[in-house]
C-alpha cells in the first residue's frame, strides 16, 4: 500500500465515524519527517478517542502497524504515527488552537472526495 494509499484509507475510516474537517496534506516536499498529515476533528473526547481507534483498526485490517500512538490518554489530541503517514485526530479546541492546517500550509492539500461519504 502506498503512502497516499494509507492516508486516503485513514481518511475514510475518519469519516465514516462522522468525523469533520477531514484534511490529507502531503508534506514530503516541506519536511523529513513523513510524506502526508491526516487532520481530522471530534466533536467530544468520546468521539476523538473513537476516530483514533477506527483508523488504526482500518489500518490494521489492511496490514499496516502503527508505529507509535501520543495522546490516548489526552482527551482532546491523539497522534497515530504510521511513519510514511502520520493521523491528528483533535477535539474542537485543540484543533484551533494548534492550526496544523496553518502551520503546514505549504504542504499539497489533497483531494479526498473519492474516499469520503457525501451527505444529501
Amino acid at each position: 500500500m502506498t503512502s497516499l494509499e494509507t492516508a486516503k484509507l485513514a481518511a475514510k475510516a475518519i469519516d465514516s465515524k462522522k468525523g469533520a474537517g477531514i484534511k490529507v496534506i502531503k508534506v514530503d516536499a516541506v519536511t523529513a519527517m513523513t510524506d502526508y498529515f491526516v487532520i481530522a476533528t471530534g466533536f467530544s473526547s468520546t468521539q476523538v478517542r473513537a476516530l483514533a481507534d477506527e483508523v488504526e483498526f482500518r489500518l490494521k485490517e489492511a496490514g499496516e502497524t502503527v508505529s507509535h500512538i501520543e495522546g490516548h490518554k489526552n482527551d482532546s489530541w491523539i497522534l497515530l504515527d504510521y511513519v510514511d503517514v502520520v493521523v491528528h485526530v483533535f477535539s474542537e479546541e485543540a484543533r484551533e488552537y494548534y492550526d496544523l492546517d496553518k502551520l503546514w500550509a505549504d504542504g499539497e492539500e489533497i483531494d479526498i472526495s473519492d474516499v469520503l461519504i457525501v451527505e444529501n
